[in-house]
C-alpha cells in the first residue's frame, strides 16, 4: 500500500532549466506533461511550477536560494521541495520525505491551497466540509488512495448504513471540529488507507477511532492517540481527566454487520469481533484496557437486536455502542468502567 502524501525535499541549487531538465523532461517523455504556473501564488521567496500529467496525475515543486525555516535536523541553504501523486523523476529518489507540519510554514499553506483547489474541482460537494477535505487531503491527493478514498465519503456515506453522503460526511466533519486530533493528522488520516483497492471494513474502521474521540471529547477528557505500551503494541488512546490528570487506556473496535459476514446473528458478530480484538493485542497488554465496541456499521434492525440482549464481550471493562450520523449515540457497558460517559453516551435501558 502506498503511503499519504508527503513532500520530498532535494537540497541543492535550483533553476528553471534545471526544473525543464530533470524534472519535466522525464515526466513528458513518459507520461505526457505540462509545466506552469501554480494556480496559486507561489509561497513568498520561492519559484514554483505546477505538472500536470496526461493520466490526470500532478505534482508541485517550489525551490528557493535560502531555506530560512528547514524541517527539524535538515540544513538550510538552497533547496527544492516537491510534493505529488505521479511518479518520481529519477533526481528526486533518494530525497528525504516530510509531512505538511515537518515543511516550512508557507511552502505547506501554499501546496494545500492547490491541492484543496483541485479536490473541490473534482469533488464539488466536499467543499461543504473543510475540516473533512483538510484532514484527508494527504490521502484524497493520494497516488492510489484518492478515489478509494473520496468514493467511502461520497458513495457510501463514511461507513454508516442507511444514511445520505451528507449525513455520514457531516457526522465525520463534526468529529474533527473541535481540532484535537489535528497535531496526528498524518497518522490518523492514513489509517484511512492509500490503496486502489476498496476496503469498506478498514476504511469504517478508521472512522471508529475518530468516533471514539469525539465521545471521549463531549465527556469532557483529553485524548491522545497511538499510545505505545510495554508489550510494543499500541492501542488507540489515552483520555485524560483534565481536573485529575488521570488517564484511562482505550482500545477501539468496529464489528462488522451481518451482511458482511458469513453469520447471520448480531449479537455473534459484536461477540466475535471482541473476542479477537481481547484474545490478542488486549490479552498481551494484561489488563487495565477499557474497550470501545462501536457498532456504527450496523444497520438500524441488527443493533436493535444486540441492545435488546446487551451481551458480554468477553472483555471488562467494555463500552458497546452505535453512533449515528445526527450525532445521538446509545449504548451499554460492561464491568466497571473507569470513565465517565454520561452526556456522551445515551444508556439503552
Amino acid at each position: 500500500m502506498a503511503q499519504p502524501l508527503r513532500f520530498r525535499r532535494s537540497p541543492g541549487r535550483w533553476t528553471p532549466d534545471r526544473v525543464r531538465s530533470q524534472l519535466r523532461r522525464p515526466l513528458d517523455e513518459n507520461l505526457g506533461a505540462t509545466a506552469d504556473a501554480p494556480w496559486f501564488a507561489a509561497p513568498p521567496g520561492y519559484e514554483a511550477r505546477r505538472f500536470d500529467m496526461d493520466d490526470g496525475s500532478f505534482a508541485l515543486f517550489c525551490w528557493t536560494d535560502d531555506d530560512a525555516d528547514p524541517p527539524s535536523g535538515a540544513d538550510g541553504g538552497p533547496v527544492g521541495y516537491w510534493l505529488g501523486n505521479t511518479e518520481t523523476p529519477s533526481e528526486l529518489w533518494r530525497t528525504d520525505k516530510y509531512g505538511f507540519d515537518e515543511v516550512p510554514y508557507p511552502v505547506s499553506r501554499w501546496a494545500q491551497r492547490e491541492l484543496l483547489a483541485g479536490l473541490h474541482d473534482d469533488e464539488p460537494w466536499l467543499a461543504d466540509y473543510p475540516h473533512v477535505s483538510w484532514y484527508f487531503l494527504p490521502v484524497f491527493c493520494s497516488k492510489d488512495g484518492a478515489e478509494t478514498s473520496r468514493a467511502f465519503f461520497r458513495d457510501h456515506a463514511a461507513g454508516f448504513p442507511d444514511a445520505t453522503r451528507d449525513e455520514g460526511t457531516g457526522f465525520v466533519e463534526e468529529t474533527l471540529r473541535s481540532g484535537v486530533l489535528d497535531d496526528d493528522r498524518e497518522v490518523m488520516a492514513g489509517k484511512l488507507g492509500t490503496s486502489s483497492s476498496r476496503d469498506l471494513v478498514r476504511m469504517s474502521a478508521a472512522i471508529a477511532e475518530f468516533t471514539a474521540a469525539w465521545i471521549l471529547t463531549r465527556a469532557g477528557y483529553e485524548v491522545t492517540p497511538e499510545i505505545e505500551v510495554t508489550t510494543g503494541h499500541s492501542l488507540d488512546y489515552r483520555a485524560t481527566d483534565p481536573e485529575t490528570g488521570t488517564g484511562q487506556l482505550v482500545e477501539v473496535t468496529r464489528p462488522q454487520p451481518t451482511a458482511g459476514r458469513s453469520a447471520d446473528d448480531p449479537v455473534a458478530a459484536v461477540r466475535d469481533t471482541a473476542e479477537t480484538k481481547t484474545s490478542g493485542q488486549l490479552a498481551a497488554h494484561g489488563g487495565g484496557v477499557t474497550l470501545f465496541v462501536d457498532c456504527s456499521s450496523f444497520p438500524a434492525d441488527e443493533w436493535a437486536a444486540v441492545r435488546a440482549a446487551e451481551p458480554a464481550v468477553r472483555h471488562k471493562p467494555a463500552v458497546v455502542y452505535r453512533a449515528e450520523p445526527d450525532g445521538s449515540v446509545e449504548g451499554y457497558q460492561k464491568g466497571s468502567v473507569p470513565l465517565d460517559l454520561d452526556g456522551a453516551i445515551d444508556p439503552v435501558s
